[in-house]
């Protein structure tokens, strides 16, 4: 299963890179892999009785790994394709239900959005054809056989699974690439594969459900919980693209002119307590070190201010509080919408210099700012 996601602070145990993609394995892969192996036990056991029991735990773990490294293929495959159109890959991580790619830019055109969707449950039902064309040619009684058959078939299941209609699955930004396409809106196909996701979660726990109580049967806990599992993983995601959709819908009002503070300059070796004396004298919401000519050299961090007591502001200067202003920290003031965020999001800072054309400066940009325009979403 893979969706494309926001980054996590916490990956895991970093794997290795191929195709320069950084490769994750949560801890959360083990509850899997433990649960595979002690499910799939039971096959292995019914299928080579030849076998020893720890053998048989053996294999299965065998197939656990073999079964995420299709995953892994799957989720690569989508970031190769991301790659071939520019897009920054950050890096895959499996996780409990399978794997996510971390592309750190959508695709420009619905187009470039199907094919690196479609990529994903294509290799995985190329891999399912390849297991089964192999496995006409290995005997079915051998541990390679069962292994074989095994994984053609969960491929199989995850590309046809991974192709429904829904967000967060490919088949959900397939459908949101085709509905981009007609009404030439990204948001429209968000909110449309979104709401079939929602529509998919409740179904899966529905029909399995509805169909065992309808032949009479009481429904297997198993597989009310991977049903439950499931569906709580496409709700989840389906609302995440809805809030992100909402998110990007406010993205063009962004103006980096409306929602900059006005600034104070000082010397790096004033008191901190005077520089924010003339702040507030100035009603400036920031203040900026400058030279002795007037140069701007760094801005006074505001979160560093408020972990400094009120006692001690007059023995710290201004400019020990300052980052300096690296090149990627001056922005244009006549920055908005994407190319703003693009702006912060190359170098991450609490606060960004604005400046004119001309290079006067306009003011202080506060990413707390930024942030607090989406804070109600």
């Amino acid at each position: 299963m893979s969706s494309e996601s926001p980054r996590q602070e916490s990956p895991g145990l970093r794997m290795g890179r191929p195709f320069g993609i950084p490769v994750y394995v949560s801890p959360t892969w083990l509850l899997v892999a433990a649960f595979i192996t002690f499910t799939f036990q039971e096959v292995v056991a019914y299928r080579l009785p030849q076998l020893s029991l720890p053998m048989t735990y053996v294999v299965s773990f065998v197939f656990a790994v073999l079964l995420y490294v299709s995953v892994l293929l799957h989720e690569l495959s989508h970031c190769v394709v991301a790659k071939m159109y520019g897009l920054p890959v950050r890096r895959v991580t499996l996780y409990l239900l399978g794997g996510v790619s971390e592309i750190e830019r959508e695709p420009e055109t619905p187009g470039r959005e199907f094919m690196v969707a479609f990529a994903g449950p294509l290799l995985s039902l190329g891999l399912g054809a390849a297991g089964y064309a192999a496995s006409m040619f290995i005997d079915p009684g051998t541990v390679l056989g069962v292994l074989v058959f095994q994984l053609w078939l969960a491929n199989l299941v995850v590309g046809i699974f991974n192709l429904l209609p829904g967000l967060p699955l490919d088949g959900g930004r397939m459908l949101r690439a085709g509905v981009w396409k007609a009404t030439r809106s990204p948001g429209s196909g968000t909110i449309a594969a979104a709401w079939t996701g929602r529509v998919l979660a409740v179904v899966l726990i529905a029909v399995p459900v509805s169909l065992a109580l309808m032949s009479g049967q009481d429904p297997s806990w198993g597989m009310v919980i991977w049903s439950v599992l499931l569906a709580s993983f496409i709700w989840i995601g389906a609302t995440q693209a809805l809030q992100g959709a909402k998110l990007r819908a406010r993205i063009p009002q962004l103006n980096a002119r409306s929602l900059a503070r006005r600034a104070v300059a000082v010397t790096g070796d004033v008191p901190l307590a005077e520089a924010l004396r003339r702040a507030a004298e100035a009603h400036a919401g920031a203040v900026v070190v400058v030279d002795h000519d007037g140069r701007p050299t760094g801005i006074v961090n505001e979160v560093a201010v408020e972990a400094t007591p009120e006692h001690r502001r007059p023995w710290v200067t201004a400019g020990s509080l300052a980052r300096g202003l690296e090149p990627s920290l001056v922005l244009a003031a006549d920055l908005a919408g994407e190319s703003l965020i693009d702006a912060m999001r190359q170098s991450p800072s609490g606060e960004y210099l604005l400046v004119e054309r001309d290079g006067t400066v306009f003011g202080v940009l506060a990413t707390s700012d930024v942030n607090r325009m989406f804070s109600t979403i």
